[in-house]
């Protein structure tokens, strides 16, 4: 049973995590790799309202996602996005990153193998991950504007997409470590964290929700 308390603090931290921007359209939109295949089909209903004319997915696999997409989570992206009428010459795929750091420096990399002029970046993530893949972008690739999206939608409706609760506060307090730690490690800009965020988290690590942290010294973004 998960308690009252630790869905507040889930909750707290699911909004903290939204970054609120609102869209227009830019040069590109980078579509973060993962487990979760509503970032594509984000990615396309954005490209379909004209947010961008060209898309970078990338991601390679990890332990999550290694069976259900064997090809790589850059090449499922791309193969669901063009289910939903993204044109293939619309998509460029990165197929090698394996963190959020990764995901930002190979993509600027590709973007300039294909001369690619940017000047501002649509970022789509996970809803839980906004912040946290903001702040990483900001660092790496800090002459660009970053915006950022994920798929609307309620901490409720993205517990019952993944099924498994428990797994997703994991998500969200392992987010949340990341955002806090990994300034001082040089893989981040800073992020004020409201005093009442920091406590919802430590809350959370304390009542068992640890999966998904990562030791202090940790070098991934």
């Amino acid at each position: 049973m998960i308690s009252a308390q630790a869905w507040a603090d889930a909750q707290r931290l699911w909004d903290f995590q939204q970054m609120g921007h609102k869209l227009r359209p830019c040069s590109v939109a980078i579509g973060l790799g993962s487990h979760d295949l509503g970032v594509a089909d984000t990615t396309a209903d954005l490209y379909h309202r004209g947010m961008m004319p060209l898309i970078v997915f990338t991601g390679a696999t990890s332990r999550t996602t290694r069976d259900r997409m064997p090809r790589g989570e850059a090449e499922h992206y791309r193969e669901r996005a063009m289910e939903l009428g993204v044109l293939a010459d619309a998509i460029l795929v990165e197929p090698r990153a394996r963190n959020t750091g990764e995901n930002i420096r190979f993509s600027r990399a590709l973007l300039e193998e294909h001369q690619v002029n940017v000047s501002s970046v649509l970022l789509v993530s996970k809803p839980y991950e906004e912040r946290r893949a903001y702040a990483t972008a900001c660092k790496l690739w800090p002459e660009v504007e970053w915006l950022n999206a994920s798929t609307p939608m309620t901490l409720s409706e993205y517990v019952d997409s993944i099924g498994n609760a428990h797994l997703v506060i994991d998500m969200l307090a392992g987010a949340q470590q990341r955002l806090m730690i990994y300034p001082q490690q040089g893989f981040m800009i800073e992020q004020r964290v409201p005093d009442a965020v920091t406590a919802a988290y430590e809350r959370l690590r304390d009542a068992g929700f640890t999966s998904r942290l990562v030791s202090e010294e940790s070098k991934r973004a």
